[in-house]
């Protein structure tokens, strides 16, 4: 069996995170080799730059220097992890890729899309063969992220506005590639959600 790669996306707070863990085990169980990385980071160098990215005032960089920074974290995340992984034909799971550049640098923080899309193709040229959104009420996903008081909340700092707009621009992508795209309603319970996602991918992968 030849690897595949899946992303998770959604807002903060989603759960996005949770379910990628828990569709890690399903597949595991199910006989498929999968692993689980994240974005920012995956891989010792991307990891360094997660902290740069992730912590400390809102204002720390600006949109430019943030996509600068994340793609590459994203470079080295691909050479390093992912890749590697697909050649050995595993199931790649990531919590978070390129759609999130899209929406976070790309169209909440500044008119940024066409500078996001050209740096992507030329240092990254990956999407990934399936995208589960996990889909959320900004003011849930919120309240949700701030309660988990660690030190990685520099993006939630940025309030609710902000998220709103990033539940508006990830639809907006799913909508337009619906062939990647998977949309999961994320209100409901884990276990539901869970059962919804291993659906969507199983059926992706022909289990």
């Amino acid at each position: 069996m030849g690897g595949s790669f899946l992303s998770f996306e959604g807002i903060d707070g989603s759960g996005k995170s949770t379910q990628a863990r828990r569709l890690a085990a399903a597949l595991q169980a199910a006989g498929r080799a999968a692993l689980l990385t994240r974005e920012p980071g995956g891989s010792p160098g991307a990891e360094e730059i997660r902290r740069l990215v992730l912590e400390g005032e809102p204002d720390r960089w600006s949109a430019e220097t943030e996509l600068l920074l994340f793609t590459a974290a994203r470079r080295d995340h691909l050479e390093k992890t992912i890749r590697p992984a697909l050649a050995r034909g595993e199931v790649v799971i990531t919590d978070r890729f390129a759609d999130s550049s899209r929406i976070y640098q790309g169209m909440t923080r500044g008119d940024l899309a066409g500078t996001v899309d050209a740096l992507h193709a030329l240092m990254i040229g990956v999407e990934p063969d399936l995208t589960l959104l996990i889909d959320i009420d900004p003011e849930v996903g919120l309240s949700r992220a701030m309660a988990r008081k660690g030190t990685e909340q520099r993006f939630e700092d940025m309030g609710l506005d902000m998220q709103r707009r990033m539940r508006a621009g990830f639809l907006a992508l799913a909508a337009a590639q619906p062939a990647r795209f998977r949309v999961i309603d994320g209100a409901r319970p884990e276990a539901e959600v869970a059962a919804a996602v291993q659906d969507a991918v199983f059926r992706h992968l022909g289990l």
